[in-house]
């Protein structure tokens, strides 16, 4: 089964799981633009405040449409590059955080490969109101099974390839997240890679996201962490100026 995206998908996902965001943006740019017919604003000000929250409000929307449409983004012709197709045996393994739009595409690509799909999203730990949203909307995949990011129920060394794509971060405690990389680790055969996309809190999302940014974690930080979960680090590539796709490799293949 392939399931195709539609157009601006990403921007529509957006709009739907941060609607809490716009509904309050769009009242703070509606409330300046009306209150200057009551209140005496200075000229620059009042324009500034106009831009800066016009800017807040589409440059996410922009972006996001630039990202995953206009590149093609979830064609995954870009893994071709990183030269990570298995076997016509190999397990590969694609954990998500609720929210799924890659696991049907990912099978039409590796159609010989035994993909299996996790879900890590626990619902105690990961209560912002965007990846509520998202779980709702999202399509699953069959015979996704739910897991702790404490354990992934795989044997050692079974995997050949294992995907968190836009995922990872939803772990937002530091601990929990280098327990986690190291299950993957412990998960990965030795000549296995792990994939992991990510967009990072860095100057291009700032400009992108704005105060949105900070939901994202600096390279420094995936660094430290993929480092402690022994993972090696063997290329990092951009998928645009806004999103990072880092191949990681046992650190210790003994």
């Amino acid at each position: 089964m392939e399931i195709r995206r539609r157009k601006f998908q990403g921007v529509l996902n957006i709009l739907s799981f941060n609607r809490h965001f716009y509904i309050a943006g769009l009242i703070a740019l509606f409330t300046i633009v009306f209150s200057e017919h009551f209140l005496t604003y200075n000229n620059y000000l009042y324009w500034f405040l106009i831009i800066i929250f016009a800017y807040g409000l589409l440059a996410p929307l922009i972006v996001s449409a630039y990202v995953y449409d206009f590149t093609r983004y979830y064609d995954f012709n870009w893994i071709d590059r990183l030269n990570l197709r298995g076997s016509i045996d190999s397990r590969i393994v694609n954990i998500n955080a609720g929210f799924d739009e890659t696991s049907y595409i990912l099978k039409e690509k590796f159609q010989q490969s035994n993909l299996q799909v996790f879900d890590f999203y626990d619902k105690t730990k990961h209560t912002e109101q965007a990846i509520k949203r998202a779980r709702k909307a999202s399509l699953v995949y069959p015979n996704t099974k739910i897991i702790n990011t404490s354990k992934i129920p795989l044997k050692d060394k079974s995997v050949e390839l294992l995907f968190l794509l836009s995922a990872a971060h939803e772990i937002r405690s530091n601990k929990e997240k280098i327990i986690f990389l190291k299950e993957c680790s412990r998960v990965l055969k030795n000549s296995g890679k792990i994939l992991v996309v990510e967009h990072l809190r860095d100057l291009p999302n700032f400009l992108a996201f704005s105060i949105g940014f900070t939901h994202f974690f600096s390279r420094k930080t995936w660094k430290n962490a993929f480092e402690k979960a022994n993972l090696k680090l063997e290329k990092e590539i951009k998928f645009t100026p806004f999103m990072s796709v880092f191949v990681l490799e046992k650190f210790n293949k003994n």
